[in-house]
């Protein structure tokens, strides 16, 4: 079945979700979360798109941006490429890491384009993994309340005034507002955080998936078993962290 084409932005502003193929994890540390910056900053020079916010989480990861030169296939392909490239070395793998086509929404006014820079930056609080907005390392927040590096903060402080000091404290403030906001989602809520299966998944020594898709049958589904048994985690969930299909997860005894 052919798939839909892609919506087509009128100012260029997409909000687009990039996804672990079967929900996996994409960033075993904080060394591939440096590196997939560093990815996006290399190709925000080549491809000359704007950066507004971004949120990197375990499984998936939040851009807020606007193509000029390349459409965002191009954009996300170029990324995603590059990043999967170093990935598969440094973890001895091979194959696909993201999922076949990234989720994207449009953006097309002031107000919606705030609400979805808010979410993005609310995503760890979502998700249980960070207390306070300003607290979450791998967001853009930091960017906006420091010197910019990476992000193109200026629109949206903008937006909130003219007065930079002034268009701060506003921007702090909405930032931190509590909402409903039901912005483009991964649909990934769990009972119990990853990065708390993945704290279990290293004190059992297996400190990322390439590890433990090498492992034997018998030890593997022995590992499986354990996880199985933690209050809280789904066979879904599993299934999403580890990059095991869910037959095999659920089969483990």
């Amino acid at each position: 079945m052919a798939r839909n084409p892609r919506k087509k932005s009128v100012n260029g502003i997409y909000h687009i979700i990039i996804r672990g193929i079967n929900r996996q994890i994409i960033f075993e540390d904080n060394v591939d979360k440096i590196q997939y910056l560093k990815t996006l900053k290399k190709y925000k020079g080549i491809c000359k798109f704007k950066l507004y916010g971004y949120s990197l989480m375990d499984n998936h990861i939040h851009l807020l941006c606007k193509e000029t030169d390349e459409s965002i296939s191009e954009i996300v392909k170029r990324i995603s490429s590059s990043y999967v490239h170093w990935y598969n070395a440094k973890y001895d793998r091979s194959g696909h890491l993201f999922e076949g086509r990234f989720k994207s929404e449009t953006v097309e006014d002031v107000r919606y384009f705030l609400t979805v820079l808010r979410y993005i930056h609310q995503n760890p609080l979502k998700a249980g993994v960070s207390k306070n907005v300003l607290n979450c390392k791998w967001t853009s927040i930091s960017e906006y309340m420091d010197k910019p590096n990476l992000v193109d903060t200026e629109l949206a402080l903008q937006l909130f005034s003219s007065d930079e000091k002034k268009a701060l404290e506003l921007f702090k403030a909405y930032s931190f507002e509590l909402n409903e906001e039901n912005c483009l989602d991964s649909n990934n809520a769990v009972k119990v955080a990853d990065e708390e299966v993945l704290k279990i998944m290293r004190s059992l020594e297996i400190p990322n998936n390439a590890t433990l898709q090498k492992l034997n049958k018998k030890e593997r589904d022995k590992l499986l078993k354990k996880l199985k048994c933690i209050e809280g985690v789904t066979i879904r969930q599993i299934a999403r962290i580890t990059g095991i299909s869910k037959s095999v997860v659920q089969r483990a005894k």
